[in-house]
């Protein structure tokens, strides 16, 4: 035996080999926070966002996982004269809010577009990624929107991933973890990822309205394979709160966005969230679907008429499953254990009543009202 060798096998049997994890990758789950834009749309402003990040916390939100304050579109000023963007006069220290909302346990997110101008015509980061990225990171922003818009007047389609890994090279240079979010144009989620993106758009805007509501929601089956940890597919917000759906239509909403694994960003008034929104928003049981370990986003398993049974796969073996009914009347909805790689007995907890329905045996069943969801965890 060479003395190489001898000494390989001391030190390989008398010291113990550690191995450490790397860090959580940003977005390992979905983010889970709250944007202007649904709401208050081009009012918002510095008030308005230290308000909801007020009502974030004392709402109870916070508590189940509600991170993110995010400013959407119309805040930006112009750039000064060597190119850095400043605030308008709606947001007089852009530095002070973040600290603000970082005092609060919360994380401030921020909006651009890789064009010259945002959606609603305010600067874009075009020809300046670099020294927004640095204005971002400076400020303590953590959550950005990247939002295509007049983009589409500078690049042409081949070289749209490549206008996203502009900005997210230069967050990253810029030295400050920042989730990337991004609204590209056509199949984004085949390429978002390899360009940096925590989580793409995969669908126009939401509406506070039922049917869009389940135009987009139900639309995601067969995107499940391009998501995972720390990278998302994204329907966009959540309209919970904001008046155009009932409560049953909301809960549809909330259930629908949780199996998909989809970010959950509130886009109401936090300071005036009724006590039925709130209890929508707010599921503990619910939410821990959205935010399982497992990063698996779920798929549609059945369809027969309106009605529609979704699963997600979860950590702990069992499986998160929604009963729906689209349409008008009550409808038994059934799901096989068997179609959800179960075996023929099972226990059945809902998520939304928070109580158990009991051991069943091959099958498990419930009447759906219209506009409505059984949502159930079965093991």
């Amino acid at each position: 035996m060479t003395a190489y060798r001898l000494i390989y096998m001391v030190i390989a049997t008398t010291i113990p080999i550690t191995c450490v994890a790397g860090p959580a990758p940003l977005a390992a789950t979905p983010p889970m926070g709250w944007n202007s834009w649904n709401h208050f749309h081009c009012t918002v402003s510095d008030p308005i966002i230290r308000a909801q990040a007020d009502a974030m916390v004392t709402s109870g939100l916070k508590a189940v996982g509600f991170r993110y304050i995010n400013i959407d579109d119309c805040w930006e000023g112009k750039r000064d004269a060597t190119g850095y963007i400043h605030p308008n006069e709606k947001f007089p220290d852009m530095k002070a809010l973040a600290d603000y909302v970082h005092s609060k346990g919360l994380k401030l997110g921020i909006y651009s577009s890789p064009g010259p101008k945002t959606c609603d015509n305010y600067e874009g980061s075009y020809g300046h990624e670099r020294q927004d990225a640095e204005t971002y990171a400076a400020w303590g922003i953590d959550y950005l929107k990247y939002d295509w818009c007049s983009a589409r007047d500078v690049y042409r389609p081949e070289q749209y991933p490549a206008a996203f890994r502009k900005m997210h090279d230069a967050l990253v240079r810029a030295g400050r973890p920042i989730v990337f979010s991004i609204h590209g144009r056509g199949v984004v989620w085949e390429w978002a990822a390899s360009v940096g993106a925590n989580l793409w758009r995969t669908t126009g805007d939401i509406a506070d309205n039922y049917d869009r509501m389940i135009a987009i929601g139900f639309g995601q089956n067969g995107l499940e394979r391009f998501a995972g940890s720390g990278h998302w597919n994204d329907p966009d917000m959540l309209e919970i709160g904001n008046g155009g759906m009932r409560e049953e239509e909301s809960q549809m909403h909330m259930s629908l966005w949780c199996l998909l694994a989809a970010p959950l960003i509130a886009g109401n008034d936090l300071t005036k969230t009724s006590r039925k929104d709130l209890a929508i928003l707010a599921n503990p049981e619910v939410i821990a679907i959205d935010q399982d370990a497992m990063a698996i986003q779920g798929r549609r398993i059945s369809e027969e008429g309106p009605s529609e049974v979704w699963m997600k796969p979860l950590a702990d073996g069992s499986r998160a499953v929604g009963l729906f009914n689209r349409e008008q009347g009550i409808i038994d909805v059934r799901v096989r254990f068997s179609d959800i790689g179960l075996g023929k007995t099972a226990k059945v907890r809902d998520l939304w009543q928070r109580k158990e329905r009991g051991v069943f045996h091959d099958s498990f069943s419930a009447e759906v009202p219209p506009h409505s969801v059984v949502l159930v965890k079965i093991k």
